[in-house]
């Protein structure tokens, strides 16, 4: 059950990934912080350069201005473009919201992708006051800002709640049933969805609730035999609970082959000594 938020990346394995992109708000906090990381020490070292310029000291105007100009794109530009680079997608701001910028295909970012990022921020963020950039951010489903679009990349939320604990049981009403029920694999995005839905069940309207649990129930169905005549909120608990409890079964089968070889892995043909 994929959230509003999350979007489904395919990687080249054909393996299909949840990724939660960082909505408009966690952006806009992060922007704000990076913004003031970038522009307090700017406007620091420009009244430093100020003051020096103006107590008498004679400075050429060219120097003075190629110095001007320096300390400009040095915070705004280069400045971004390091730490971005250096951290591999996150920053200051992104570190505090818990994301990193990465490519569209989900990749670590390069210094192309930085440094098209940082030119294009110039305007969208620093010449415009980071009015083009909301305004972007906001007609995107990813919350791109324009140097994502001409980059390629764009925000993932890499922090995750910790995983509530949770237990899960056959029902009564369903006990006999689960004796000789047959209860396939189900595919990894069906399952993790169902997983979703009974740890979030409680909280959940019984309009919502039990509309989600007619949905899975009639996606599980065809991966179980015979279909028990239960409530669908019911089926799924005891599908759950048969897969988790034949599953944990055939693991320890294995652990257990494993053990009995164990020996001969390990042993030195022919008492070969150990040297």
């Amino acid at each position: 059950m994929t959230g509003p938020g999350e979007q489904e990346l395919l990687t080249g394995e054909a393996v299909g990934l949840d990724v939660r992109p960082a909505g408009f708000l966690l952006r806009s906090a992060s922007g704000a912080i990076d913004f003031l990381v970038s522009v307090v020490p700017l406007a620091a070292a420009l009244y430093l350069f100020f003051a020096v310029a103006f107590v008498g000291v004679s400075v050429d105007p060219a120097l003075a201005q190629a110095l001007f100009v320096a300390l400009l794109v040095g915070f705004i530009v280069v400045l971004p473009i390091t730490v971005e680079v250096a951290t591999r997608g996150r920053s200051l701001g992104r570190l505090a919201i818990g994301a990193r910028i990465v490519r569209d295909d989900g990749g670590a970012i390069s210094l192309r992708h930085a440094v098209v990022r940082g030119l294009t921020g110039v305007v969208e963020i620093y010449l415009t006051l980071g009015v083009l950039a909301f305004v972007t951010s906001m007609l995107n489903s990813r919350s791109k800002r324009l140097g994502d679009l001409l980059a390629g990349t764009y925000s993932q939320h890499e922090r995750v709640p910790a995983p509530l604990p949770f237990a899960v049981a056959v029902p009564p009403e369903l006990a006999m049933w689960a004796r000789t029920a047959d209860v396939a694999k189900l595919p990894d995005r069906l399952q993790r969805r169902l997983v979703q839905f009974l740890t979030q069940a409680d909280r959940m309207t019984p309009a919502t609730r039990e509309r989600l649990a007619h949905e899975l129930a009639a996606e599980t169905a065809p991966f179980v035999s015979p279909l028990p005549a239960a409530h669908p909120h019911l089926f799924l608990l005891a599908v759950a609970a048969l897969r988790r409890d034949r599953e944990y079964a055939a693991l320890m089968r294995e652990r257990a082959r494993l053990e009995q070889v164990e020996p001969l892995l390990r042993g030195l043909p022919h008492a070969f000594p150990d040297r």
